[in-house]
């Protein structure tokens, strides 16, 4: 018989990326007692890799739980970029509703969009969360109907329509039910996931049946599987049959070895779980997403919703430049391999694909910023390899005719730019469907219709044209006919036309053919990119010449020689810059542009062949 778990609520966070999940989270997660008195705690705790704290952004969702009056609440904090957005999808499948949380100045955004129709396809009950409204320039109630409007868009029905709204500011962790109040505390948000938030279900004494959602991974105990136990009880010395909705074959017999639940930050071990429980299991090796366990006389797998396919892909290849093997630790088609198809065991929208050689590796991801945190990943743990630039995935409709991915990408621009915003984006295929004016009028809202390759390289583009104040969104919208072919990049490449030191002479000489992104005393190659010119085709340039000495003197020849000051890109800047005849070479301490082809005689000639 299905009952009620009354001392559970299962909710996600979910919203568009920078409207306050995680600093939410935090201020749930001191206000219900969870730190002790005096404890230190890092701002957005949740976010606990590198790069996540250096970038500010959530790129793994995480499990965490609270309690509040004699309550548990289970609460998992999502990414909000839409590249991360396989997270968020498979993640819903463990709770019983969602806090929307909206910025209560930029309102509805694109990935406020895609998550909220994901949550209204599983039925889910919402709560909206109106978050930072003591920003100077908020507009709560306008948010509201915009959020409202946004759910008659996406047919939800009456019950999701009498959603309750909350009015909130995570960063002085108050909230209330009425948008001209601050509230003294989180109170009011707790009291509306008790009452809104339904309990899970489930039959207790039927067989054990759990869905795994995320996997965790831990070179200690290996893979960790996490889901929610939907019906009957998981304990410690369990046998369960590991089965899977979509390969009826699979059925691996195997023992549960350790027991975990989430309270506050830590994973507290249990011996055994009942319904509506989200648990971590650890000690099984063949455990991935989308699996069930189930008891061995009642083998019934849970359906996994799909998760959306890549739209773009990278070569990762070993590193064969002159330079290679210098400064990696990891430098062989091995260890390449191994890492990449380590990645699989917890990203499940990444795709890795051998290719013709064992040197090459097709690595396909949701966006250019999915598959850079993957490379800075890897360079941190001392991965040396090379990639290519990034090209995306075609279909075939049933007609035969070629598809792309296409993207909504919204921009808000101050005025005086949009004129440089909307030329740009005409000439990489993007078509304006929408242009309004927001923020008192001083800014102006684009929304184009573009292909997925036109925005490949515009990102360092746009910060320039927009002097920074630009802010761009993008959402993957399905695939549309091919647009016809985009031009790139309209500057050449400055290549260094042979192997040795950068000198300051050499340099000297080169800056004047346009920006050079080395200084002195640098490693350079023949074929190695060392700078961008003004001309639409590469210059070949001498940055390791060195000055004839001579008898002779004159008044200037020896004043001091200046060197304009080099431009260093980062990861996502090399990333965007490259060609399709270039690759990136990618080492723990360095990141270096170069041909495919080294050799200048080979190069030409290959050119010439196109």
């Amino acid at each position: 018989m299905r009952q009620k778990r009354e001392d559970i609520r299962n909710v996600a966070i979910i919203a568009h990326v920078d409207h306050g999940k995680t600093t939410l989270v935090d201020e749930l997660l001191k206000q219900s007692g969870v730190f002790r008195e005096g404890q230190e705690v890092a701002e957005r705790v949740m976010d606990s890799g590198d790069i996540e704290r250096e970038r500010g952004i959530t790129i793994l969702s995480k499990n965490t739980a609270v309690t509040y009056k004699n309550t548990k609440i289970n609460i998992i904090d999502t990414p909000g970029h839409a590249d991360f957005g396989g997270e968020v999808e498979r993640v819903l499948k463990m709770v019983n509703g969602v806090i929307l949380v909206v910025d209560a100045f930029e309102g509805a955004m694109p990935q406020t969009k895609f998550v909220l129709r994901k949550a209204l396809e599983l039925k889910l009950p919402v709560i909206v969360c109106i978050n930072k409204i003591d920003r100077p320039e908020a507009r709560p109630d306008e948010v509201v109907d915009e959020v409202l409007e946004l759910f008659l868009e996406l047919d939800a029905d009456d019950s999701q329509l009498d959603c309750p709204f909350v009015y909130a500011s995570a960063k002085t962790g108050v909230a209330s039910l009425d948008s001209g109040v601050l509230g003294t505390s989180m109170e009011p948000l707790f009291e509306t996931i008790l009452q809104y938030i339904p309990a899970p279900e489930g039959d207790p004494d039927e067989g054990t049946q759990v869905l795994i959602s995320t996997i965790d991974y831990n070179e200690y105990v290996g893979r960790i599987g996490v889901g929610k136990v939907d019906n009957g009880t998981i304990r410690v010395g369990q046998e369960v049959v590991i089965c899977n909705h979509h390969e009826p074959d699979k059925q691996i017999h195997v023992k549960v070895s350790k027991l975990y639940e989430f309270d506050g930050l830590n994973k507290v071990e249990v011996k055994e779980a009942g319904i509506g429980s989200i648990v971590a299991i650890s000690g099984i090796s063949d455990i991935h997403i989308g699996d069930t366990l189930c008891s061995p006389e009642n083998i019934a797998p849970i359906p996994f919703q799909k998760i959306s396919e890549p739209t773009i892909a990278m070569q990762f290849m070993v590193n064969d430049s002159p330079l290679a093997g210098q400064e990696g630790k990891f430098v062989t088609s091995r260890h390449l391999r191994d890492r990449l198809f380590r990645e699989l065991n917890t990203d499940v929208s990444l795709r890795v694909e051998e290719t013709d050689t064992t040197e090459c590796f097709k690595v396909s991801g949701r966006g250019e910023l999915h598959l850079s945190v993957l490379i800075e990943s890897m360079r941190r743990e001392g991965y040396e390899f090379a990639v290519s630039k990034a090209e995306v995935l075609y279909h075939t409709d049933e007609n035969g005719k070629r598809t792309e991915p296409m993207e909504l990408c919204y921009i808000d621009v101050p005025n005086e730019f949009s004129g440089a915003v909307i030329e740009k984006l005409g000439q990489r295929k993007g078509e304006l469907r929408n242009m309004g004016s927001i923020s008192g009028g001083t800014y102006t809202r684009l929304e184009f219709s573009i292909p997925a390759r036109g925005l490949i390289g515009y990102r360092g583009e746009f910060l320039t044209d927009t002097k920074g104040n630009g802010i761009m969104n993008t959402v993957f919208d399905g695939y549309a006919p091919y647009r016809g072919d985009i031009q790139y990049r309209k500057q050449g490449s400055l290549i260094a036309f042979e192997a040795g030191e950068a000198i300051t002479y050499g340099l000297f000489n080169a800056q004047e053919r346009g920006a050079l992104f080395i200084g002195p005393g640098e490693k350079v190659y023949a074929g190695m990119v060392v700078g961008q010119t003004g001309r639409s085709e590469d210059i070949e340039v001498n940055v390791c010449k060195k000055k004839q000495l001579t008898n002779t003197r004159s008044s200037s020849a020896d004043e001091a020689l200046r060197l304009t000051p080099p431009k260093i890109l980062s990861l996502e800047q090399a990333l965007d810059f490259i060609d399709t005849d270039e690759l990136l070479e990618v080492t723990p301490q360095s990141l270096r542009i170069r041909k495919k082809i080294l050799d200048p005689t080979l190069r030409k000639r290959a050119a010439m062949r196109k």
